[in-house]
């Protein structure tokens, strides 16, 4: 039999988590009727808080909470950076909530508001748009502030800061096509990513446009199977260009080329996303498009921090600018 959470307490006092919070560790700004219902739910259930919230509850420093789904990547811990640097000026207290795929996203939740963190950051774009309402409804329930980053939603009552990735996977292509490149495919990913799902629609869009076929080869951001993909790749393939979603996939598919016998750029152009460090130090140099990493990481902990202090903000969503850097990997 599980441990009874927070989340149980709630429900079956029918109040909200942060009430929950309140009866804890301030019971005297609790209503005396509901704290006591909610303390007698407590201990029908057996519920244990956690002693590593309600110490942090006690401290006089604010504290973030940051949910992320893979801290390897790369784009991620440039994020990182940002968010810490400006977490620094604002002395801040930054917890990581790491989020598997198999995690249910609501479980996880209760436990970011069970830590009872003053807002929250969520750098995951694996979340789907159902996810995203689901974090945006529990969150404003239990008045946190939050920011997503790196993310998309159409919805304008979601604060986010992120970077136009149709636009962006738009140019690219366009580029290539300019070059005379006629065989592009685009190299994604199997696993679901929103911001990838914008990059494949600008440049699908791009291919219809010039009455070229969109191609579109799924592997996988681990190096070790996607190069096994793209040894299989080349058995049966024309090609003469590649927009990889990351750097990294990119890369692995540029050298595996290059193992194939093909000269890049002569015979096969290929690009990358996000301009990462591997851009150049791969050869020859990746041609990349420029994400603003380090600067959604920075903006997000700011509007986060407005957000957190009740202060007015111009707007809720904020796009950052993106540039192609053309490298020797294309014309």
């Amino acid at each position: 039999m599980r441990n009874a959470t927070i989340y149980d307490v709630a429900g079956v006092a029918g109040v909200s988590l942060a009430t929950v919070s309140r009866v804890l560790n301030n019971p005297e700004k609790v209503k005396t009727e509901t704290r006591e219902r909610v303390l007698k739910v407590i201990k029908e259930l057996g519920y244990r808080p956690n002693v590593i919230a309600r110490g942090l509850a006690s401290r006089k420093t604010t504290t973030v909470g940051v949910v992320i789904s893979d801290i390897t990547r790369a784009s991620v811990a440039e994020m990182l950076g940002g968010i810490l640097d400006i977490a620094k000026k604002y002395n801040y207290s930054i917890k990581i909530f790491p989020f598997d795929e198999e995690e249910d996203v609501m479980d996880a939740l209760y436990n970011i508001v069970a830590e009872q963190v003053d807002g929250v950051l969520c750098l995951d774009d694996e979340l789907s748009t159902k996810q995203m309402d689901d974090v945006k409804r529990t969150l404003e329930s239990n008045n946190i502030p939050f920011v997503f980053g790196n993310v998309y939603s159409s919805n304008p009552e979601i604060p986010l800061v992120t970077v136009d990735y149709e636009r962006a996977a738009y140019e690219l292509t366009k580029a290539m096509i300019k070059d005379n490149r006629k065989n592009i495919y685009l190299l994604s990913t199997a696993r679901k990513y929103m911001v990838n799902d914008q990059k494949e629609a600008g440049y699908t869009k791009a291919m219809k446009e010039a009455r070229l076929e969109a191609k579109i080869f799924r592997t996988s951001g681990d190096v070790s199977i996607n190069m096994a993909h793209f040894e299989e790749f080349f058995k049966d393939k024309k090609i003469d260009g590649a927009i990889g979603v990351r750097d990294s996939i990119a890369i692995s598919f540029m050298n595996i080329a290059q193992e194939n016998g093909l000269s890049i750029p002569r015979d096969l152009a290929v690009a990358g996303f996000q301009n990462t460090k591997y851009s150049v130090l791969s050869r020859p140099n990746l041609t990349s498009l420029d994400i603003p990493v380090y600067d959604i990481g920075a903006v997000s902990m700011r509007l986060l921090t407005k957000l957190m202090n009740q202060e007015e903000v111009d707007s809720q969503s904020i796009v950052l600018p993106h540039h192609i850097i053309k490298r020797n990997s294309t014309n």
